[in-house]
């Protein structure tokens, strides 16, 4: 499972131009399924985003070395798109291949228990887009902080 993390000022995502999720202050996460995924990716990588510490506190807002703040504290709010993209791979030829990317009967039960776990961590409901939808994103990278996560690299 791969999350690409932007720290966000607002973001919103459109399906055939109606918002379908929207936030101010928080993270827009854009996440990645392969068919190697389990639960155990999915506690491990909420686990880290909902504890990751890319907010700067009152007195250094300015300072990037002094993100001390996770995102609870700052009362942000998530903004999860899925975006099998991630598991592009680019090795042969010009045109990406998507064979890594789990197909639809395995991605979407992930990551609709993404979305669950991910509520459960930060005590609250999340924004989403919509799985295999043609999504607009916009977004205000706030930094810019973005933040690669890859559950298969732990260690």
């Amino acid at each position: 499972m791969i999350a690409v993390i932007q720290r966000v000022i607002n973001a919103d995502v459109q399906i055939e131009g109606k918002v379908k999720g929207q936030i101010q202050k928080g993270l827009l996460i854009l996440l990645g399924i392969t068919h190697l995924d389990s639960e155990e990716d999915i506690a491990w990588i909420s686990k880290k985003i909902v504890g990751m510490r890319i907010f700067s506190d009152d007195e250094d807002k300015q300072n990037a070395a002094r993100m001390n703040l996770d995102i609870s504290a700052i009362d942000g709010d998530i903004l999860l798109i899925s975006q099998f993209t991630l598991h592009a791979s680019t090795k042969k030829g010009n045109r990406p291949s998507f064979i890594e990317a789990a197909r639809p009967e395995v991605a979407i039960p992930l990551y609709e228990k993404t979305i669950q776990r991910l509520e459960q961590d930060l005590g609250k409901k999340i924004q989403t887009g919509e799985f295999g939808a043609d999504m607009k994103v916009s977004l205000i990278n706030d930094g810019p902080v973005t933040i690669i996560l890859d559950s298969k690299n732990k260690i």
